[in-house]
């Protein structure tokens, strides 16, 4: 039992509690980020360059079977290995906008942050010694 109850321990402290949550809203963050990225941001870079899409560059390593497009699609159905350094290319550049865009997101918060007003200062509590002195006056006055 000393393993569980060990366990239970481990599992109801607040940091792992923390972590279970910025991990689910991290998840839900990073859809909502591709879909910035993917939907609003590739259009727009797309139609300014070009479209932005290397998916389809590929080196085939054995050659293609008869009557097999010449496709990444078709060669990787037909079981032909291929080397598809397109791909990774596309998902280079998509990981560099959304870093970018992440990066941007997080400079305009901390900027948010550093404009908000500081909240008031507490006023003090008196010395130690003020509150003795007001004792002895208020004694006196009595």
């Amino acid at each position: 039992m000393g393993m569980m109850q060990e366990f239970r321990e481990f599992a109801v402290k607040g940091n792992v509690m923390d972590l279970a949550v910025g991990v689910i809203i991290g998840g839900a963050f990073g859809k909502i980020v591709e879909s910035v990225v993917g939907d609003l941001v590739m259009p727009i870079v797309g139609a300014v360059i070009g479209k932005l899409d290397f998916s389809n560059l590929f080196i085939a390593l054995r050659p293609a079977p008869a009557g097999t497009a010449m496709t990444l699609d078709a060669l990787k159905k037909a079981g032909v290995p291929v080397l598809a350094y397109g791909n990774f290319i596309t998902v280079a550049v998509n990981f560099a906008i959304l870093a970018f865009i992440i990066f941007l997101m997080v400079k305009q918060i901390n900027r948010l942050k550093r404009n908000a007003p500081p909240p008031p200062a507490a006023i003090p509590a008196p010395a130690e010694d003020v509150l003795l002195l007001r004792e002895i006056r208020d004694s006196l006055k009595k």
